[in-house]
């Protein structure tokens, strides 16, 4: 294939923006949302699809090790989760709709697993556990809103800590296998997260 691109602007990433701020940073209209929903896998491809989204990792959070190996999560002596944090243009999506589709997916994936805040199907491992991981006060207050009728799952939301990248194995393992990441793809995500 051949591709004729100029570059016209490169705009400034987030980075006042990964962990949780209790100021409103305006330095980009970039935002980071994290998100937890069991296996990270089907729901970085859920994101990777959504129009507005940029960027996407697959990773641990909520934690007490520094710098966690996947096999020392799944373990669970690390209190880590299983989770994605995404990066987003809040000119094309909100962080509303964001949470709309984790609530999706979740739907998708618990017919399934029946979850709780510590278990995934037979899995006794704290790693696969729900949250939303709010980033600034905006994003808390949008989430109290959209869970407090929640009845369906068990969602923990907590402040945003830091986020640990998992192995490059992990990161689109779904695009990496076949499946599509193109923006507004519906087919099915084959994966149990």
């Amino acid at each position: 294939f051949a591709c004729d691109l100029h570059v016209q602007d490169i705009e400034p990433m987030p980075k006042r923006k990964m962990m949780y701020n209790q100021e409103q940073v305006e330095d980009s209209p970039y935002e980071v949302a994290t998100f937890a929903l069991g296996c990270f896998w089907g729901a970085e491809l859920a994101f990777m699809r959504a129009p507005g989204v940029v960027g996407t990792r697959v990773g641990y959070t909520q934690g007490i090790k520094p710098f966690p190996t996947y096999e020392e999560v799944c373990s669970g002596t690390t209190q880590h989760v299983e989770a994605v944090m995404v990066v987003y243009d809040t000119r094309k999506v909100t962080y509303q709709e964001l949470m709309q589709l984790a609530l999706e997916r979740l739907a998708i994936t618990s017919s399934t697993f029946t979850t709780n805040l510590f278990q995934e199907g037979d899995d006794k491992s704290s790693q696969y556990r729900h949250g939303f991981y709010y980033h600034n006060p905006r994003q808390l207050e949008e989430a109290q809103a959209l869970l407090r009728d929640n009845t369906r799952f068990e969602i923990e939301l907590k402040p945003a800590t830091t986020f640990y990248d998992g192995d490059e194995y992990h990161q689109q393992y779904l695009l990496k296998g076949g499946q599509s990441a193109r923006k507004g793809a519906t087919e099915s995500i084959r994966c149990f997260g």
